[in-house]
């Protein structure tokens, strides 16, 4: 049998060492692969973690440092509205009988009969005031009103408030169409009943107030 030249067994000790190297760098590449891509995976959920884990901790710092608000029991709670149920309107006047030239000064009483504080309207703009002889309308206090006026108040419950700057009825025959007229008709005294009727914030007094004219 032929022995292999020097030149073929070259050859193939050449090839036996490059499949030695060959075989080398695949387990070395598994050997990356098998180490590089946990450590990938590592550094990504650390920073992953990191994120949720300070938003945690801030929040509980924020929650401790800033507790939330309790109600505080010095606070006053909202006031409704006032209810006609619990509202008292009564006519009031200055006097119960008037002599020649004398002049009925008219006002409004408020009570509020509730259990608990409200609030209404007792401007000029929500004021009415009527006189009335019988069944005829003498004078309105409207008929002739200049910029009226909202007033927003609030009425302690179990308490009567009077307006503080009473209408004065000139004892003459109210119109709109007469408001600066100097004749107008007289109100008849000698001894003559009229009746005064009163209405604030919608609420309409229960009852009027009689006056007499000399």
């Amino acid at each position: 049998m032929t022995r292999p030249s020097a030149a073929v067994y070259r050859r193939r000790r050449l090839l036996v060492i490059v499949l030695v190297f060959v075989a080398i760098a695949a387990i070395a590449g598994g050997a990356w692969l098998a180490i590089a891509q946990p450590w990938s995976s590592a550094s990504d959920a650390p920073t992953a973690s990191a994120t949720p884990a300070s938003t945690v901790t801030e929040s509980t710092e924020s929650a401790s440092a800033s507790p939330s608000p309790s109600p505080d029991d010095t606070e006053t709670p909202g006031v409704v509205a006032c209810e006609a149920g619990d509202i008292a309107v009564v006519a009031q006047t200055d006097a119960d009988t008037y002599g020649s030239g004398e002049l009925p000064e008219l006002s409004i009483s408020l009570t509020n009969n509730g259990a608990r504080d409200c609030t209404m309207n007792v401007g000029s703009s929500t004021q009415k005031y009527v006189v009335t002889s019988g069944s005829d309308i003498w004078w309105r206090s409207t008929d002739c009103q200049t910029e009226p006026s909202d007033m927003i108040v609030t009425l302690e419950a179990g308490t009567t408030v009077t307006s503080a700057t009473p209408v004065v009825w000139d004892r003459t025959r109210s119109s709109v169409d007469t408001c600066e007229d100097e004749h107008r008709p007289q109100a008849p005294g000698g001894g003559s009943s009229y009746h005064v009727s009163v209405e604030i914030g919608g609420f309409e007094g229960a009852s009027t107030k009689q006056i007499i004219l000399r």
